[in-house]
């Protein structure tokens, strides 16, 4: 699936969230929106990198982003997760991987030596007319959320 670019008006979407709420992308325009692909709630690297973002989400919210995380997984265990981790952001459930594919973040990748299809991890960042300002595929979740505020300009 091809991925999205700088300039590429992002797919809207409408998805389930943790809470029983369903997420209208389109309701989000007029604000900077940080969409993160994560491939599993409660694995250490998924626990690891939504930790990262809850603890950066009170700077990313005063520099007018909102923070949205996606995985495959089902709305209870986005809740369970969500609720384990203290996470004040909304968690989305594409449990038919519809969104990642559109987005570029489900396809092949290499894990533990074997070729797989699955959740590529990535962050895309929209401007405010829904417009891709930055797109980051295959990224760590060590370090990621670090280097993502580094290359908006919100830290050091």
């Amino acid at each position: 699936m091809p991925r999205l670019s700088v300039g590429d008006l992002a797919p809207d979407f409408t998805l389930p969230t943790a809470d029983g709420g369903r997420l209208r992308l389109s309701d989000l325009r007029g604000s900077h929106v940080i969409v993160y692909f994560y491939p599993a709630a409660g694995t250490p690297g998924c626990t690891l990198e939504a930790a990262n973002f809850r603890d950066s989400s009170a700077a990313l919210a005063a520099a007018g982003y909102r923070l949205v995380g996606i995985s495959p997984d089902s709305p209870a265990r986005l809740a369970r997760f969500a609720a384990d981790e203290h996470l004040d952001y909304p968690l989305l459930a594409d449990e038919d991987h519809a969104v990642l594919d559109a987005w570029g973040a489900w396809g092949e990748k290499t894990l533990y030596g074997r070729l797989i299809t699955g959740v590529i991890r990535s962050t895309v960042v929209l401007d405010p007319d829904g417009r891709v300002a930055l797109a980051q595929y295959n990224v760590k979740a060590t370090g990621h959320v670090e280097r993502l505020l580094r290359d908006l300009g919100l830290a050091g």
